[in-house]
């Protein structure tokens, strides 16, 4: 295992760190099915990733993501506080709420957390984050009383990790990307404000998608190719933590963007977008997300990311018929036709969910394989 430098914090981690959330038991409404380990079962695969050099563990706040986080302080305190970097967080954006939640994880761990992350912030809340008495600023509380080390923004919008570069509060940040949605780690290599954070990468499976189509070695080797501090992998059992422990290849063997494409051509139409977020719509339709779930559910994850489409397509698809200036086109380096795309997926979404329907209604839309 090789070891990064995580920013200014003078911390060294695992290049490759453990991503807890498979080690919980029981099912929560936004991660159904997963392992259902016991406490002794998750100290098993936990210890066994230790013994392979993995030295970071990342987890979140009781009950959003079950018992891990509790799971994870009962590890620390077996293998030893001192050897192991913690990484938690909690989906609440304002001062007090952030406050306690991290007092609480603590109290879930049995003891500090070393970073502690302000989870998913989007544009509806980044303004409560950053604001004066806001999430950062009880970050910082925290951090002078001792409760934790250093203070997180973890976002899937570049802008906001941008914002979050740029601010003094921030010690470190947690974006996602891997070798297919790899356009946020392309604008993250070309910003030197990113040079100044410690950067952990989740999402390097895209939700344990992409090791179906390309080896383990190559998706990590893709994200550690960036100039990153840790590339986070989710593990419920031993046989994962071996293969993400384990070698991965050199930045020469990464295949390019266009490669990736054609590997995933073989199963179904991949919409050529590597999730660089500029294109902006002027009716706040998140062009980048619905084309990834539109890949997810060609990937493996049908049911949910139509589900999940279903929320707001049809909405978006009224957008883009009413929209004469289509400023997305021209943002687009791609290229992409982007209306034409909405549409589509908007037509996919209604095949779902009208059954009766047949698939010559709409020929444009390519049957899944998988």
């Amino acid at each position: 295992m090789k070891y990064r430098r995580l920013g200014r914090t003078g911390l060294s981690v695992s290049e490759v760190g453990f991503g807890t959330i498979p080690v919980l038991r029981g099912s929560v409404p936004v991660l159904p099915d997963y392992y259902n380990l016991s406490d002794e079962e998750a100290l098993t695969v936990m210890e066994y990733a230790f013994r392979l050099g993995c030295n970071l563990y990342d987890t979140a706040i009781v009950p959003e993501y079950g018992d891990a986080e509790i799971k994870l302080g009962k590890f620390a305190s077996y293998i030893g506080r001192d050897k192991i970097i913690i990484s938690d967080k909690a989906r609440f954006f304002d001062g007090n709420e952030i406050y306690l939640a991290a007092k609480t994880s603590c109290r879930n761990l049995g003891t500090w957390a070393d970073m502690y992350f302000v989870h998913q912030v989007d544009a509806a809340h980044e303004e409560t984050v950053f604001q004066k008495g806001g999430a950062l600023d009880a970050l910082s509380e925290l951090k002078r009383e001792g409760v934790i080390r250093f203070a997180g923004v973890a976002s899937h919008y570049y802008d906001i990790l941008l914002r979050g570069a740029g601010d003094f509060r921030v010690d470190v940040l947690q974006g996602s990307g891997n070798l297919f949605e790899r356009g946020m780690l392309d604008r993250m290599k070309a910003e030197p404000l990113f040079n100044e954070k410690g950067i952990l990468i989740n999402k390097v499976y895209a939700a344990g998608l992409l090791p179906a189509f390309f080896p383990v070695e190559t998706l990590l080797g893709t994200v550690l190719s960036y100039p990153v501090s840790c590339a986070l992998i989710g593990i419920g059992t031993v046989s994962q933590a071996q293969a993400a422990f384990g070698p991965y290849k050199n930045a020469d063997d990464i295949p390019d963007f266009n490669k990736v494409l054609s590997v995933l051509e073989k199963e179904f139409s991949p919409i050529p977008c590597d999730r660089c977020q500029r294109c902006v719509c002027p009716y706040g339709t998140e062009i980048h997300t619905i084309f990834r779930q539109y890949h997810y559910f060609f990937l493996g994850k049908e049911y949910w990311a139509l589900r999940k489409l279903d929320m707001g397509i049809k909405q978006s698809a009224e957008w883009c018929r009413k929209c004469t200036e289509m400023p997305c086109l021209a943002m687009c380096p791609a290229k992409i036709r982007i209306p034409d795309e909405i549409r589509k997926i908007d037509r996919l979404v209604q095949v779902h969910y009208c059954p009766d329907r047949r698939q010559d209604t709409f020929p444009d839309i390519p049957k899944t394989t998988k």
